[in-house]
């Protein structure tokens, strides 16, 4: 929660201009049962009607001001409210944007987005309720304590003798339910989860007639959500019973008191009603303050959750450039310092090669004995081609997402033009990509914005890109750039999406071009097609294409055979055939007696 109030500074002001207003509104709303006595016992009695009305008059504008008040200072809540969530969700989606692969990987997607969306939804309920009843609930319980004792100390003294009891029921509780919202947003976590992959894979579940299934999934993670939401939620319910069954008590025993005095002449009636009103006072304050602790409870959960994201360091660090072409290179971020040097960089040796890998490893579950990518090393000269194949999860995608540093090596290095690539800014390094991911992402944009990608590109670059991409008909035929693309391109087909994802690599014009599984959509015709326009109109760029089918490498400058991670193969298609049998395998039985 420390963390949370950097975001309140730039309010104070106006956070204190809004206390002072709902303060001034709270003395106006504590004196009306006061003039309500005074009237009871001193202006009644002189049997003065214009009198009464006076005093009458004097309650109607202390209710007016305490209406006046609230409204204005809860309008400032409000506001301010708003501004700092505002600003927190910003910075937090910021963060979240800039997590490294293995960040996102720890947080995973389900809890970013439930910290993105309901943890802020709490901490925005939790800091419009503290301006609101913040300051209302304690000036009522503290001066309508402090009222009564100068009304009456002998029953003041009752109410005393109650506090005690009240403040440990609600420190008691509150200290407990805290670790229980923490249990019950883990559990939102994982029914997100369930709910993003069925969203996603709703098509996969219908086909496979795997409706129920998925209900009960969904039935188990959700009666655990609610379990332990009912948990937490019952454990701080139980504070408001507590306090309401202790104040009922009190005030049960100030009208036997009161009563009492009263018939002794002690005390007039006029006292004991205002003495009522205020207890009634000092109930509501009190429960207040429990719903106020109740919901600082579950806040406090929620901005321990925002903070680990907004704290989380990065660990994509930009290390110094070497002097001379040697160095490991390694990228442990406890083996470097960060250096401002790092974006001027080396100068590259005359004949280094564009891509460079030495050595290359590589675990998502940094175990060595779970690695999936193993000594890989290869080098690529300027305008070459190099085309990765082999069987799913031979570390194809992996190696993609090491070049445009998602993710950090173990050991090993990865040159571009002789400089390691830890060396270059992380904005600078990938803007010499151009890249198709294998499942890659297709926004509720038009045409024109998932080809651009706000990198506000001419037009044309972008019909240059669409026509080498053999996009250009289809784009015209739904009528043009200017046309809306459903959420993840849900009304263009398999081989359209695609397309367009090629259009938007190819229209920056990149350095490297990587192509992963880009073109398993497409026929034949259109791909071969495809490779053409590439070739004269993109040739200059460095290219990775990474394949299912032989007929869309065989004529890269090299070929890198993978198997579980490990290099089975590099070399051009007519040395595999010749010096590698997983390659010669693949090759006879997608292209039979004409693999030579």
């Amino acid at each position: 929660m420390k963390y949370f109030l950097r975001y309140l500074k730039p309010h104070v002001l106006t956070m204190c201009f809004g206390f002072f207003i709902k303060f001034s509104g709270t003395i106006m709303d504590l004196l009306i049962p006061y003039i309500l006595s005074y009237i009871i016992d001193e202006v009644t009695p002189k049997n003065d009607i214009g009198l009464v009305v006076r005093w009458g008059l004097l309650m109607i504008l202390c209710a007016a001001l305490v209406l006046l008040t609230n409204v204005w200072a809860n309008r400032i809540a409000s506001a301010v409210s708003r501004d700092v969530i505002h600003a927190l969700r910003y910075d937090l989606f910021y963060r979240i944007s800039y997590l490294s692969g293995s960040q996102v990987d720890f947080f995973t997607i389900p809890s970013l987005v439930t910290r993105m969306t309901s943890d802020t939804y709490n901490l925005h309920r939790m800091l419009n309720m503290i301006q609101r009843m913040g300051v209302r609930a304690p000036i009522l319980f503290l001066g309508g304590i402090a009222i009564t004792m100068a009304i009456d100390p002998y029953l003041s003294a009752i109410l005393c003798v109650l506090l005690p009891f009240m403040i440990l029921v609600v420190a008691h509780i509150s200290k407990k339910s805290i670790p229980l919202f923490i249990q019950a947003q883990k559990s939102a976590d994982n029914m997100i989860r369930v709910v993003r992959e069925n969203s996603t894979g709703i098509r996969v579940i219908k086909a496979l007639s795997r409706g129920q299934y998925e209900m009960d999934r969904y039935d188990t993670v959700n009666r655990q959500l609610t379990k332990d939401e009912s948990t937490a939620s019952i454990t701080m319910a139980a504070s408001s019973p507590l306090i309401n069954m202790l104040l009922n008590t009190g005030l049960v025993l100030v009208i036997l008191v009161g009563a009492w005095r009263v018939s002794t002449g002690s005390m007039k009636p006029g006292v004991i009603v205002a003495f009522l009103t205020y207890f009634t006072i000092i109930l509501n304050a009190v429960m207040a303050v429990s719903r106020l602790i109740t919901m600082y409870s579950r806040a406090a959960a929620s901005a321990d959750r925002i903070a680990e994201v907004l704290n989380t360091p990065p660990d994509m660090m930009i290390f110094p450039a070497e002097s001379e072409n040697g160095g490991t290179g390694t990228s442990e971020a406890g083996n470097a310092k960060t250096s401002s040097s790092a974006a001027a960089g080396s100068e590259k040796p005359a004949a280094a090669p564009h891509i460079e890998l030495r050595d290359v490893t590589f675990s998502y579950h940094k175990s060595a004995s779970r690695t999936n990518l193993s000594h890989i090393s290869l080098s690529l000269k300027h305008g070459q081609s190099l085309g990765i194949i082999g069987p799913t999860g031979a570390g194809k995608s992996t190696l993609v997402q090491l070049l445009l540093r998602l993710y950090d090596l173990d050991s090993g290095e990865i040159r571009i033009d002789g400089r390691n690539i830890t060396t270059f800014p992380l904005k600078e390094l990938r803007q010499k990509f151009g890249v198709v991911f294998q499942n890659d992402t297709l926004f509720k944009e038009t045409l024109l914005e998932n080809i651009d990608m706000g990198r506000k590109l001419s037009m044309d670059a972008i019909k240059e890109a669409a026509h080498t991409a053999q996009a250009e008909e289809f784009i015209e035929a739904a009528g043009g750039y200017d046309t809306q693309i459903a959420v993840k391109g849900a009304n263009l087909s398999g081989g359209q999406k695609q397309r367009v994802l090629i259009a938007r690599a190819l229209s920056g014009r990149p350095e490297i071009l990587i192509l992963d599984d880009s073109s398993s959509a497409l026929d034949y015709k259109t791909d071969a097609a495809f490779r053409k326009e590439l070739e004269e109109r993109y040739g200059a760029a460095t290219t990775i294409i990474i394949a299912q089918r032989v007929s869309s490498i065989l004529h890269c400058d090299q070929i890198l055979v993978l198997e579980d991670g490990v290099c089975q193969g590099l070399g051009t298609h007519e040395e595999l055939l010749k010096s590698c049998g997983v390659y010669r395998e693949i090759s006879e039985i997608q292209m039979g007696g004409d693999s030579e």
